[in-house]
């Protein structure tokens, strides 16, 4: 509904960041999809037969709702695992609430890397959130180190794509995650980084 509101001001000449219209259009989760080439192998559905299936083919996956955040009830789990129905069951709530299925990304425990887009250009420094010897999540919220990495030849490649398409639909600041050569949400709403990139490099990206 916030939205609609951010719509008339933005009709009455108020600078809006980011566009609402996009903000509806760019599911954090789903976006991704908008970029088949740098997207991991995944699943999107809410039928647990079909999220069961694409899981048994895979040794390891992360299961996630769509509208999770901060690494909030993501899974991993795979094939060979007892737990994976009642993950299955939980996550989708029996099969009414839409869940991505993904291939688990090994590079993971390099870290989860924010990249950070303004006006489609990308900042060159990344946060790596590495995830701590007691969980699989980098997310910072549960318990991951955050280190800042220059950007790598594949990190740009993804920014190369992604950062003009944001651009056209209005996203003026959005934060991309990628681990290892993929690309796996595009944040669009609030993303989070800049005060520990400004830290860690003496930048002034909200400026």
């Amino acid at each position: 509904m916030d939205t609609y509101v951010l719509d008339l001001a933005e009709q009455q000449g108020v600078l809006i960041i980011n566009k609402p219209q996009a903000l509806r259009d760019a599911n954090e989760k789903f976006f991704t999809e908008a970029f088949p080439e740098f997207s991991p192998p995944c699943l999107i559905s809410r039928n647990p037969k079909h999220i069961r299936t694409f899981a048994k083919k895979l040794k390891h996956v992360i299961i996630k709702p769509m509208d999770g955040m901060g690494g909030s009830s993501i899974f991993f789990t795979g094939k060979d695992d007892k737990n994976l129905n009642v993950i299955i069951e939980t996550v989708t709530n029996e099969g009414t609430r839409t869940t991505m299925a993904q291939e688990f990304i090994p590079e993971i425990s390099k870290g989860d890397k924010r990249i950070l887009i303004v006006n489609g250009k990308p900042i060159p420094f990344a946060l790596a959130r590495i995830p701590s010897a007691e969980d699989f999540r980098g997310n910072l919220a549960k318990g991951g180190t955050g280190v800042g990495v220059p950007l790598s030849d594949d990190d740009y490649k993804i920014c190369e794509v992604v950062g003009p398409k944001l651009k056209e639909m209005g996203i003026v600041f959005a934060g991309i995650d990628v681990i290892g050569k993929y690309l796996t949400e595009v944040n669009v709403t609030s993303p989070t980084c800049i005060r520990e990139l400004d830290s860690l490099y003496d930048l002034n990206i909200a400026g």
